[in-house]
């Protein structure tokens, strides 16, 4: 957020708004921005954010000069005080659709490739996390964390018709639960049944279906997107994805974790003292430095009796990193002394570099509470 802040500085309150594109590549570090990449657009609202609660608790500056990022624009511009404001034209962003259904199907072979090779690979026997798991005679439901994307569709200029990702609107129903509440916005919506996937779930469906697969148990393979509550009575459960995917499943998994999400899908903060873990990914991936990522892991018992497992993290080097984790034949020290009880959680560091994971530490095991 500071980088962002002073690449705006440094442009002036007299400059015009910069792209999308732009903030990507210079803050960011990232050759090229997608439409649908939240990244630029939420650390706009929380820079934002963060100058209205400054000046907010500096009585002083009642009547003085203030900075300011108004809404749709990217630049900043000084007001009050005498200082003229300056009008600029909010920028407009279309997301690019042939691409976009390119790499969406792109990413559906991948991971079809991948499960076919997963299912003919030798798995070792499943440690102590998997137990439960392996003793329930549930069938299993493997839970691909996904972003659900809808079209908004202009009737009058149907050219200017853009596909959105909306961390509102996990699902169908969630669309038409919005398009009833707030019609002014989302009127002109569409769900056009697409969603997308991140490429790290293709490694966590490598390392983790062989050991699903083994003792003949039942395997269905869905996206979040489409995980309905009823299904937590018939099956056990197990998540693979991004935290910010996983849609239905995130207020009750962490309703008994120790951990909660911090003011973006980028942070976990410890409940008890406050600590927050920031993924350093975003800002990183695109140069040499080393990062760091975190992953967070959970077994636990639903309250309708369903098995529930939890493999994810910030960004997409965690995932890489604690999949091979938690198939591996031993458990990290930490990790094996804490399982038992009602349930466990671990959270884990990883340490990445342009998309590798090449080290890892495990920050926490503790059982739920």
């Amino acid at each position: 957020m500071r980088e962002l802040f002073d690449f705006l500085a440094r442009r002036g309150p007299d400059a015009r708004s910069a792209s999308q594109d732009d903030l990507a590549r210079e803050v960011f570090g990232q050759e090229t921005s997608d439409a649908d990449d939240a990244t630029v657009r939420v650390y706009i609202h929380r820079l934002r954010k963060k100058l209205e609660d400054f000046y907010a608790a500096d009585d002083e500056a009642d009547g003085g000069v203030r900075i300011v990022l108004p809404s749709g624009t990217y630049a900043l511009r000084m007001e009050g005080g005498g200082v003229e404001d300056v009008q600029t034209r909010p920028g407009s962003y279309r997301a690019n659709r042939p691409s976009t259904l390119i790499a969406a199907g792109v990413a559906l072979i991948v991971l079809a490739l991948v499960a076919l090779f997963a299912w003919t690979q030798r798995a070792d026997a499943p440690n102590a996390f998997w137990q439960p798991l392996a003793a329930s005679d549930r069938p299993v439901l493997l839970v691909l964390g996904d972003y659900y994307i809808y079209g908004e569709i202009d009737p009058v200029r149907p050219e200017q018709s853009r596909l959105i990702r909306d961390f509102r609107v996990d699902s169908e129903q969630d669309l038409a639960a919005l398009q009833e509440a707030e019609p002014d916005r989302y009127g002109y919506a569409e769900d056009v049944g697409l969603s997308y996937l991140p490429f790290s779930s293709a490694y966590g469906l490598r390392d983790v279906m062989p050991v699903l697969s083994r003792g003949g148990k039942d395997v269905e393979v869905i996206a979040s997107s489409e995980l309905t509550p009823d299904m937590l009575n018939r099956f056990d459960i197990v998540y693979v994805g991004l935290l910010s995917g996983m849609g239905l499943l995130e207020e009750q998994i962490f309703a008994g974790s120790s951990l909660r999400m911090g003011e973006s899908y980028d942070e976990i903060v410890d409940r008890e003292s406050g600590q927050i873990w920031t993924s350093e990914e975003a800002r990183t991936l695109a140069s040499p430095a080393f990062y760091r990522d975190y992953a967070y892991l959970t077994r636990f018992t639903a309250s309708t009796g369903a098995q529930v497992v939890v493999i994810a993290s910030q960004r997409e080097t965690g995932l890489r990193g604690i999949s091979q984790i938690v198939v591996s034949g031993e458990l990290p020290a930490e990790m094996d002394q804490a399982l038992g009880g009602k349930g466990f959680e671990a959270l884990v560091q990883v340490t990445g570099q342009q998309g590798a994971d090449l080290d890892d530490r495990t920050i926490l095991a503790r059982q739920r509470r």
